[in-house]
C-alpha cells in the first residue's frame, strides 16, 4: 500500500523546489512509489527488521521464511517466540544475539510495550520507546517509522546507503557525517521520508526500501 499519491506529489515538488541538488535526483530517479507496510503486525514488523540487521536480504529473506514455518501462524507473535527454544531459533539460522533480542522484545510486547499504540506517539517518543528493545537502535526505530507507521518526516541520518547517495549527488570528497546529513536535511522538512527515499533509489535500482 502506498501513500496518497497527492501527497507524495506535494513531496517532490517541495523537494524539487528547495534543493537544485535534490531537484536532480527526484528527475532521475521519477514518481515517488515509496511504500507502506500494512500485513502482519507492529510485532511482526520489528522482528524481520531484527532478522534483517547485518546480513545480506536474501540470507534474511530465507532466515524469515524459516521462521515464519516454524510459527503456527503466518506472521510470528510473541508468544511463538517465547515458546520457541532457543535452539529451535538457532535451526532456522539466528544468530544466538538474535536470538536474544527477539525474545528481549517478544518479553516487552507481552509485557506491555506499547506496539498497538505507537501509531499515536511523536516521532521521537516512538524512537526512544522502539530503543528501550535489545537490538533495536535508531536505524531501525527509523525505518519502522517510515515503513510501518507512514511517517513523512524521518531522516535515517546513521544509513550508509543514504551518506553515499549524498556523497555521490553533492559531489563531496568523502562520506558526510550525520550531522552533515541532518543539516543538509533541514531543508527537506516535513518530506525528508521522501527525500530518504529517493535517495537510496539514486544508488539502488533494485528498490530495496519500497
Amino acid at each position: 500500500m502506498g501513500h496518497d499519491p497527492r501527497e507524495l506529489n506535494r513531496a517532490r515538488a517541495h523537494l524539487t523546489r528547495v534543493d537544485p541538488v535534490m531537484a536532480e535526483v527526484v528527475k532521475a530517479v521519477g514518481p515517488c512509489l515509496m511504500k507502506v507496510e500494512r500485513g502482519g503486525t507492529a510485532f511482526s514488523s520489528l522482528a524481520e527488521a531484527i532478522l534483517y540487521q547485518q546480513i545480506t536480504g536474501k540470507a534474511a529473506a530465507t532466515i524469515h521464511r524459516r521462521l515464519k514455518a516454524l510459527c503456527p501462524r503466518s506472521h510470528p507473535r510473541p508468544e511463538d517466540i517465547l515458546k520457541a527454544s532457543d535452539e529451535d531459533l538457532r535451526a532456522v539460522g539466528l544468530s544466538r544475539q538474535k536470538v536474544r533480542y527477539l525474545k528481549d522484545l517478544a518479553e516487552k510486547a507481552m509485557d506491555g510495550l506499547a506496539l498497538g499504540r505507537m501509531s499515536r506517539l511523536g516521532d521521537e517518543e516512538a524512537v526512544k520507546t522502539l530503543t528501550t528493545v535489545k537490538g533495536i537502535g535508531r536505524w531501525t526505530a527509523e525505518i519502522f517509522l517510515m515503513f510501518r507507521l507512514g511517517r513523512l518526516d524521518i531522516l535515517p541520518a546513521d544509513d550508509y546507503g543514504i551518506q553515499k547517495a549524498i556523497e555521490r549527488a553533492y559531489r563531496m570528497p568523502s562520506l558526510p557525517k550525520p550531522d552533515r546529513v541532518r543539516r543538509l536535511g533541514e531543508a527537506w522538512r516535513p518530506y525528508r521520508s521522501v527525500a530518504s527515499w529517493y535517495l537510496w533509489r539514486s544508488i539502488d535500482g533494485a528498490a530495496a526500501f519500497e
